[in-house]
């Protein structure tokens, strides 16, 4: 965590401009030790010079007593700090200094010996003309002097010497007030880096927060844009724009995946389709290839030279070519419902004028199986869908009924009726027919491709397998109710369709 914190911007943008400060902390204490001593010297010996010309020029006024040049002198030594020594050749000085001043008195008088052997070798810095100004150590006290030493031009000697003790404490109180001024500026400066810290990160780390979302495919935060006209804001217009494209192309990316998975699954349908359809047809096609292959080479061979027996042979042969055409056609429809999107062409027709006309047109059938039609209405009943497909729906139940249909109380009776829904809006058609239940396991069963519950499988009775299937893809379709229920006396078989207008 603290190794998270201290590679942050915050804290290496802090971090830095505290570094800096010390630097310039440190700088200056070094500039100060070096500097202000050099410039100590450096004005201390012009003002050495100054002083000598000034007195070299107005020596002969310490003479007279009512001259305040004396006391000018006086005030000048002390306000720099220095002492002032003039000697002639009687041993007769005049102090400037006022803690050494005692009017024309002797050295001895004064306790101040010029006597140069009391010094140790010393460090010239200034020498011209017999006028040196040099450092020396007092061996008395051990205090460094600068010390100016020269002849006037009247003849006495001058000495002017002031000690340097005084500028190295001065450099050492001035370190000190820089280190403490350095520190209060370093816990000052702290708090203000850290809030001009917080100025600048928390836009980067709003930035960053976004980035992080973008990766996660997150678009819809988007950096607030201010008045600022800096790097930072167009960075969030930069990261906007990113946003947006990113977001814009990723969309047509999904669209283009969607459209990719939806050719492929189509394809696979197809290709699904195309298997099925030879798996089925090659299944159904065996028997009445191999029927019409027999009967087509008993014609050839003359088995039976009897006319009866030929028109027989061709006429099994034209029954099992139009039940294979009317099998390739209905698997045909049935694949395309299963595995293409087939479009229906809905429209509004009466189902009772529908139903009518199935029953007509199975009216011969009817008669010939002595089955009796039970279909009672009270009027035509609207209903909203293709009425081609519905069509084949009630054919599909109708033909199954005929075929199903058994004598109960000696009479084959197929009823139809119709209900409509009070709340759905959806219309229910039922086909019942006399005759025996179907068996609980054989209930979901019958709506599978060729699958018969008749176990005998006679091809008398024309059925391909292939009706119920179609129903069934045809109300999927509708995403429509539909099924069969066993009664009491027989079977009945029922769908739902859209009420119409």
């Amino acid at each position: 965590m603290v190794n998270k914190i201290l590679k942050s911007v915050r804290a290496k943008l802090f971090l830095t401009l505290a570094a800096v400060i010390l630097i310039i902390i440190l700088f200056f204490i070094v500039i100060n030790s070096v500097v202000l001593e050099t410039y100590y010297y450096y004005s201390t010996n012009n003002m050495f010079l100054e002083t000598y010309e000034e007195i070299n020029q107005n020596v002969s006024r310490l003479n007279d007593e009512n001259d305040k040049y004396k006391l000018e002198l006086e005030k000048k030594s002390t306000n720099h700090n220095i002492e002032i020594v003039i000697e002639n050749g009687e041993a007769e000085m005049f102090l400037s200094n006022k803690n050494y001043v005692s009017e024309f008195g002797t050295i001895n008088d004064i306790q101040y010996d010029i006597d140069y052997s009391i010094f140790n070798k010393s460090d010239y810095m200034y020498s011209k003309n017999g006028l040196t100004i040099r450092r020396i150590v007092d061996k008395k006290d051990g205090i460094d002097y600068i010390l100016l030493k020269s002849k006037l031009d009247s003849g006495e000697m001058l000495y002017i010497r002031t000690p340097i003790t005084h500028i190295q404490n001065n450099v050492n109180i001035s370190n000190r007030v820089i280190l403490i001024m350095g520190f209060a500026v370093v816990i000052l400066g702290g708090f203000t880096i850290m809030i001009i810290a917080e100025k600048f990160t928390k836009p980067i780390e709003e930035l960053n927060e976004i980035a992080n979302e973008m990766s996660n495919l997150n678009f819809k935060r988007k950096y607030r844009i201010n008045d600022n006209e800096d790097e930072i804001n167009e960075l969030g217009k930069s990261i906007n724009t990113l946003s947006d494209k990113l977001e814009e192309t990723i969309e047509q990316l999904k669209v283009s995946n969607s459209e990719l998975e939806r050719d492929i699954e189509e394809k696979s349908k197809i290709d699904e389709m195309r298997k099925q359809f030879i798996s089925d047809v090659s299944h159904e096609l065996k028997t009445p290839i191999a029927l019409i292959q027999g009967y087509a080479e008993g014609l050839v061979e003359n088995v039976n030279t009897d006319e009866e027996n030929r028109k027989f042979y061709s006429e099994v042969i034209l029954d099992e070519s139009n039940k294979m055409d009317k099998l390739v056609k209905r698997l045909l429809e049935l694949m395309k419902l299963e595995y293409e999107d087939r479009k229906f062409n809905d429209t509004n027709f009466d189902i009772v004028e529908l139903i009518n006309s199935v029953i007509k047109n199975s009216q011969v059938v009817l008669n010939e199986q002595n089955i009796e039609i039970e279909f009672k209405t009270d009027g035509p009943v609207m209903v909203y869908a293709d009425d081609f497909y519905i069509n084949q729906v009630v054919t599909n139940y109708f033909t199954n009924a005929i075929k199903n249909a058994e004598k109960v109380e000696d009479k084959k009776l197929i009823k139809i009726s119709i209900k409509k829904g009070k709340e759905d809006k959806k219309v229910r058609v039922s086909v019942f027919n006399t005759g025996k239940n179907i068996s609980q396991e054989n209930l979901s069963r019958i709506w599978t491709r060729f699958y018969k519950v008749d176990e005998s499988r006679d091809r008398s009775k024309g059925g391909t397998g292939i009706g119920l299937a179609l129903v069934k893809a045809i109300m999927t379709k509708y995403n429509s109710k539909y099924g069969v229920t066993n009664k009491k006396d027989g079977v009945e078989f029922y769908f739902e369709v859209k009420e119409g207008n």
